[in-house]
């Protein structure tokens, strides 16, 4: 399945991503445990029944090179019966005879001999651990064909015109996420989407956000993946890097090798078993202990702030709501109005510090994080909430779709418990995801858990349907407009894919919005 998507701005990606390479710390690792490993390998002191089983070995050894030598003479002598009399004889030595010193039969059982050069084994030794690392591939003996084939090289390099879709995906119980790359259709052909690259996830994903903010240095673009998942720590990886196998910075989360007390003295055979058997009793929970101020449960929603960019918002199921700067991978602020499972936030696109949140205890509630401890807005909402999203074109309105289905709008300006602009019945289902278009105002895509993605125009405050369409990604999480490609919307689902819808191609889509869709278009060609 597709738990969540997200579009990536191409002007922050690299055109040939980088490999990722062992720093000096992981080789010297790798080869201390690889001696390590040759020192637990030693052979122990035999016992009889080995010495027997050498001994046993021995005589058979011996047999084979006793078989061995009878079987060189005879052939020796029905060779040189056949060839009595032929010139071969005056020639020395036969090829037969050649062979046969080579082999050198006479000292098969020797262990004394001289070695003819320095061989190391296929696991190395205490002096050579073995797999050698070349930081340059041409210092490699083994490499014959220097640098990569051309086109194995243009399988990696990415086009100007190319768009980029991060997707967080679970499939037997194994979560990556995959960076997808969508061809527009040009006059030769059609449409093409493909994996890229992907990284492999430790837990399961349930939350991404994409944000180009450099956590080493703020003022410098990066592309950068920010995943939620069933831990609580929140990773972030670095997305023009393949075959990474760590994020570069985690926000909160587990603390490197560190336990409870109760599980170290499990692991450590502590405490009397009287103890042991009333802890178990007890049914105390043996969990890692944390970072300074990380979430301690599952990660529900991400939103990050686009006006200062090292500022991300958490939403979490410990029923809390985190601001992070990730200059510092420190949290800095933790609000808790929310009584149960916070399941979405979102940053206002006008007022920078306003955040919304919203969550399973049927609340919507704005805070302004320059006054964390102050009370927020709150609107009572009728079900569960599954989305938030900003109109970016009238910023103090706002929207909650709810696990029955509805969409409600709501004006911040009208204050705490204000009655709803207007209320939609969208779908059949929970409405899992809203995205408004970041070019023309008023239209909004949904997407639910009945299969269906629509598009609404919600203009005057009395949306009307556009279009609709299963793309065929079954039960449908999550759903995006690009911020770059503004006619391209993208979907996931439960059917584990990723679908492109290219809205052009809708006769009530171009009926309304086609000049203006075509206009932006060429722009973005030219």
């Amino acid at each position: 399945m597709i738990s969540a998507l997200a579009w990536v701005s191409r002007a922050s990606v690299k055109d040939v991503p980088i490999y990722s390479e062992p720093t000096p710390e992981e080789l010297e690792e790798l080869s201390k445990a690889r001696i390590e490993g040759d020192d637990e390998d030693e052979e122990p002191v035999e016992s009889e029944a080995d010495e027997e089983s050498t001994t046993d070995d021995e005589m058979d050894e011996a047999q084979q090179v006793s078989k061995a030598k009878s079987m060189a003479a005879a052939l020796k002598t029905s060779k040189s019966r056949a060839e009595h009399g032929s010139s071969a004889s005056k020639a020395g030595f036969s090829s037969t005879d050649a062979a046969m010193a080579e082999l050198d039969m006479d000292h098969y059982d020797s262990d004394d001999a001289e070695p003819s050069g320095q061989v190391i084994g296929l696991f190395g030794d205490s002096k050579h651990p073995g797999m050698v690392y070349h930081s340059r591939p041409e210092d490699d003996p083994y490499i014959t064909q220097q640098g990569d084939s051309d086109s194995d090289r243009g399988d990696f390099v990415l086009k100007g015109t190319d768009r980029l879709i991060l997707a967080a995906r679970n499939e037997d119980d194994v979560s990556h996420l995959e960076v997808w790359v969508y061809e527009e259709a040009d006059d030769t052909g059609e449409p093409n989407l493909y994996v890229h690259h992907d990284v492999m996830l430790p837990a399961f994903p349930l939350s991404l956000a994409w944000m180009d903010c450099s956590p080493s240095d703020p003022l410098q673009t990066a592309n950068l993946a920010v995943v939620g998942s069933l831990s609580p720590g929140i990773e972030v990886w670095d997305m023009d890097v393949l075959d990474a196998v760590e994020p570069i910075i985690t926000l909160g989360g587990e603390l490197p090798g560190s336990f409870s007390g109760a599980q170290q003295e499990e692991a450590s055979g502590a405490g009397s078993m009287k103890a042991m058997k009333q802890k178990k009793a007890k049914k105390k929970s043996k969990k890692a202990l944390l970072r300074e101020g990380s979430h301690e449960d599952a990660v529900l929603g991400l939103s990050w702030n686009t006006e200062f960019r090292n500022v991300l918002a958490s939403a979490s199921a410990d029923k809390t709501v985190k601001v992070w700067d990730l200059a510092t991978a420190q949290c800095q602020h933790t609000l808790t109005h929310h009584k149960r499972k916070v399941q979405a936030v979102a940053w206002n696109p006008a007022e920078a510090p306003m955040l919304l949140s919203g969550g399973f205890d049927k609340v919507t509630a704005m805070a302004d994080v320059r006054a964390p401890d102050g009370e927020p807005l709150r609107w009572k909402i009728d079900a569960d909430v599954e989305a938030l999203a900003w109109a970016p074109h009238a910023p103090t309105t706002f929207l909650v779709s709810t696990e029955d289905g509805l969409v409600c709008a709501y004006d911040a300006r009208s204050g705490p418990g204000s009655a709803p602009l207007f209320r939609l019945s969208a779908h059949d289902a929970a409405t899992s995801a809203m995205s408004f278009n970041p070019a023309l105002p008023n239209l909004m895509a949904t997407a639910s858990t009945d299969m269906k993605v629509k598009l609404w125009d919600l203009t005057g405050d009395k949306p009307s349907l556009i279009a609709g369409q299963d793309l065929k990604v079954g039960a449908a999480f999550t759903a995006g407009f690009c911020q770059d490609a503004p006619w391209l919307l993208a979907a996931g689902g439960a059917m584990g894919t990723v679908a492109v819808w290219d809205i052009m191609t809708s006769a009530a889509v171009t009926a309304r919005y086609g000049r203006r869709l075509a206009k932006l278009r060429s722009a973005a060609e030219a």
